[in-house]
């Protein structure tokens, strides 16, 4: 088992539990069966052995005998008879038989009976030398014998390893019965030499020598096989050995050997009278005592299959009783822990995360209902196990319904601060707002509008804690609004934003109702670029329409991140989780993944070609607007009169700078096609861009004749007299009548922050009692450009109105920065209309501040420029 024993499963536990006693069990019913079986086995093999090779090697000993006789008497005669012929042929088939039995049974057979085969079918390759020598003479009677009782010795040989029999009393008599069979190859010897001898009558002294070996060699096996042989088989063999006939073949065997000189003793002429019925009769009881060996060996199969028979039965009913019960017993009680096991995994698999979805969704949660008993079943152990876990899901439950409400009421703290937090911002931006309008001093006006960008970014602060609360914040606006709008409001929300660069973006018009959370979106992932990237790089952002939406990027050209860091970022993009308090550090990444979801829009990161981070975001086409969207706005914006407009028109363009670096870098600005006005309004598209140069370190509204020309608004020109509400009179010369910037003067009336100057402000404690600030839309059409007063009032620092100013509530960016207007505000004032002399000096002052700019800054211009065309 070892260290990971502790994670096997129940099943496998109780298994290993059941195991051991099954496999000793198992052991000894299989040690019992081998021992039996064993014998089984052995028996059948030697029969088998006996049936192939043992019949073959039979067969080939006796005619290699009769061979041998033949050849005997043929090498004396020096005559080869036609019968000699025909045992030649006899021996050949027998030679071949055994050699198919040898190529059929060898690789089986054990090592001791293939060293036997190999050494036979060895000795077999000389029998045919053995023929040459004696059809050509060249061979004595002594040495062709030699050569036969080569062949039979290996013959012999193979006989005793094919006695393998597992009875230790079968063995004995089989290995005595093999003894009697060498004595009968000793008769056979013998016999052999003698024939060949009474040819001539003559024998030689080696001949004589080779004769009594053989005749020692017969009555030493007959010797011992007599002793080892039992009643019933040795019986008939000690008959025949005390026969007359025996005692006579005996009494010639001691006169050959006794024998002097090459001549055969008288007595050896009645050899054949006497030899060969002997050897007939032997043979004779050899079958007969074989026969009685193997019904022996019958009976002892019969026992051996018995044994087996019983020992397997037995044996086999005791593993299956034994597995039977294991089972049972085992599955038992694996069921019963199963079921616990089902309970656990249904609760926190199924139970827990249904119940937190329902909770998320804030419907209401029965503990009873969700935290059912379970049912008790099974030993004493495991009912009170079921219980202590169902007492542990119900406290689950409960903890998991506790969390909830603890979690929603911490929200509902969180969105009610947020409000309160909005509506205190709102009140301080239409206090900078008013403030910005009546200074004029340009220092002081620089630290008011870096009070608003401060406040603008608290504002956004404010709508990412409503949004990681699950509500959504107030701003919206009923109208489309372009995308170079929506990007420039969200830079100006950035801190660094004087690192940020736009590429020129295409004429897109995004949904009024997402542009809140777009424009906070892109501000998320802007800042988060300007944050990790050296301060003196710079964050750049681009757009473009692709084939399923608008696609922006922001890149940045810091260190990056790992592809396994980027992985599981865009994972938390696409699949946002809940918010945990307890992740601070990750609080923009979840407000873009809660924007992202809510209006189907893909953010992805990944790395750039500069070694930063390139974030994408694509907007759906259900996000984007129709140009024609901007029709209203475009019945309004018409030629203005002839005369001083016409001739303003001309001399001061609708166009301002837009916020960007100090050093008179190009910027855009947005210029609308004007129609003359006895052709009546045409709906416009989104405006097209153009580029001027940067005058001075800080950006410049123009103000003409009482009515300011904005800078980089939709609706960038000047209306005719009678077209739309009076718009306020804004100072935009400072002390030296140098041109100063004013703010939010390059958005699109519908999109600027309507300030309540001249309100009275709110009591803090109203705002406070209602939670949250109501936004509500301008009323003025979306696109429409801010008119002239059909007659020109003098206003006092440009606040005075009915209404308050048209400046924008809460600019976040830079002084001059565009924003998004707020929902809610109001464009109506009364209008300055300056004097010659002062229209004279205004624009006397900014041809002077243009041509320093460029002097100063002309050679940063041609660094920085972007390719755009220059206002001239």
């Amino acid at each position: 088992m070892g260290m990971g024993s502790g994670n096997r499963s129940i099943r496998f536990k109780i298994f290993l539990l059941l195991l051991l006693p099954l496999l000793t069990l198992s052991a000894l019913w299989g040690f019992v069966l081998n021992i039996t079986v064993g014998d089984g086995t052995a028996l059948l093999r030697a029969n088998g052995l006996y049936e192939t090779v043992g019949v073959a090697s039979t067969e080939l000993g006796t005619e290699l005998q009769a061979e041998r006789a033949q050849s005997s008497v043929a090498i004396t005669s020096r005559l080869i008879t036609s019968g000699f012929g025909q045992q030649r042929g006899r021996t050949d088939q027998a030679v071949t038989r055994f050699r198919e039995v040898l190529a059929e049974h060898r690789a089986g057979s054990s090592p001791e009976l293939r060293a036997a085969l190999d050494e036979t079918e060895r000795r077999l390759g000389g029998l045919a030398e053995i023929r040459a020598g004696i059809d050509q003479g060249r061979s004595t009677r002594l040495a062709v014998l030699t050569g036969y009782n080569q062949i039979l010795d290996a013959v012999f040989l193979l006989y005793d390893q094919l006695v393998a029999v597992p009875d230790l009393m079968i063995f004995q008599q089989a290995t005595a019965m093999q003894s009697m069979g060498n004595a009968r190859e000793m008769m056979a010897r013998e016999n052999a030499l003698i024939n060949g001898a009474l040819i001539d009558l003559r024998l030689s002294p080696e001949e004589r020598a080779a004769f009594a070996d053989y005749a020692a060699n017969r009555a030493f096996l007959h010797e011992r096989a007599l002793s080892a042989l039992d009643a019933a088989l040795g019986g008939p063999y000690r008959q025949t050995f005390n026969s007359p006939d025996f005692e006579r073949f005996t009494t010639m065997e001691k006169a050959i050997v006794s024998g002097t000189g090459d001549r055969l003793p008288v007595e050896a002429e009645k050899w054949r009278e006497t030899a060969n019925p002997l050897s007939a009769r032997l043979d004779e009881l050899a079958t007969e005592s074989a026969g009685r060996l193997a019904e022996q060996s019958g009976a002892l199969a019969t026992g051996i299959v018995v044994r087996i028979a019983v020992a397997a039965g037995v044996g086999l009913i005791a593993v299956i009783t034994s597995i039977v019960i294991s089972v049972r017993f085992g599955r038992r009680l694996a069921d019963e822990l199963a079921g616990l096991r089902s309970a656990a995994l249904d609760l926190a698999d199924v139970r827990l995360p249904r119940l937190v979805k329902r909770l998320r969704r804030g419907e209401e949660v029965d503990v009873q209902t969700e935290a059912p008993l379970i049912e008790e079943r099974g030993s004493a152990e495991v009912r009170d196990v079921a219980r202590a876990f169902g007492s542990v899901r119900r406290t689950a439950i409960e903890a998991a319904v506790g969390q909830a409400n603890l979690r929603r009421g911490v929200s509902q703290v969180f969105v009610n601060l947020a409000r309160r937090k909005q509506s205190l911002l709102h009140r301080q931006l239409s206090l900078l707002d008013n403030m910005q309008r009546r200074a004029t001093d340009p220092d002081n006006l620089d630290d008011l509008f870096a009070l608003d960008h401060l406040t603008t970014r608290m504002r956004r602060h404010a709508e990412g804690l409503i949004i990681l609360s699950g509500a959504e914040p107030g701003r919206a606006w009923r109208r489309p609004v372009p995308v170079i709008d929506v990007v420039r409001a969200a830079i100006a929300e950035v801190e660094d934003y004087k690192r940020v660069s736009v590429a020129p973006l295409p004429d897109v018009l995004l949904d009024g109702e997402s542009v809140a959370d777009i424009t906070h979106l892109i501000a998320e992932l802007v800042e988060n670029a300007t944050i990790y990237s050296p301060p003196q790089t710079m964050v750049t952002v681009r757009g473009d329409l692709v084939a399923n939406g608008f696609a922006v990027e922001v890149e940045d050209r810091g260190l990056g991140l790992g592809p396994v860091e980027y992985a599981e970022i865009n994972a938390r993009l696409a699949d946002p989780p809940e918010f945990d308090l307890a992740d601070s550090d990750r609080l923009g990444l979840f407000v873009v993944g809660r924007l992202a979801t809510r209006h189907g829009i893909r953010v992805v990161l990944r790395a750039s070609p500069f070694g930063g981070t390139t974030a994408i975001m694509l907007l759906p086409r259900a996000v984007l607007a129709e140009p024609a969207a901007l029709s209203v706005t475009a019945e309004r914006l018409t030629e203005p009169s002839a005369g001083r407009r016409g001739a303003l028109a001309e001399s001061a363009p609708a166009a301002a700078l837009l916020p960007g670096r100090s050093g008179g870098l190009p910027r855009r600005t947005r210029t609308v096609s004007r129609t003359p006005a006895a052709q009546g309004a045409q709906p416009l598209a989104a405006p097209t861009l153009t580029v001027v140069a940067g005058t001075t370190a800080r950006d410049t509204a123009i103000e003409t004749a009482g009515t300011t020309v904005d800078p980089v608004a939709d609706d960038a020109v000047t209306a005719g007299p009678g077209a739309g509400t009076d718009a306020p009179a804004r100072e935009t010369t400072g002390p030296g009548r140098l041109p100063r910037r004013v703010r939010q003067a390059n958005l699109a009336p519908q999109l600027r922050q309507g300030a309540q100057a001249s309100q009275s402000p709110q009591d803090p404690q109203d705002s406070q009692d209602r939670g949250a600030e109501t936004f509500q839309d301008a009323p003025t059409p979306a696109g429409a450009a801010r008119p002239e007063p059909a007659e020109p009032t003098v206003g006092s620092n440009g606040s005075n109105g009915s209404n308050g100013s048209n400046g924008s509530e809460g600019s976040g960016g830079p002084a001059g920065s565009p924003e998004l207007a707020e929902p809610g505000s109001s464009g109506e004032s009364g209008t300055a209309e300056r004097c010659p002399e002062q229209a004279r000096a205004l624009f006397s002052a900014f041809q002077a501040g243009t041509r320093r700019g460029r002097e100063e800054y002309g050679n940063d211009f041609a660094q920085h420029s972007t390719g755009e065309k220059e206002d001239k």
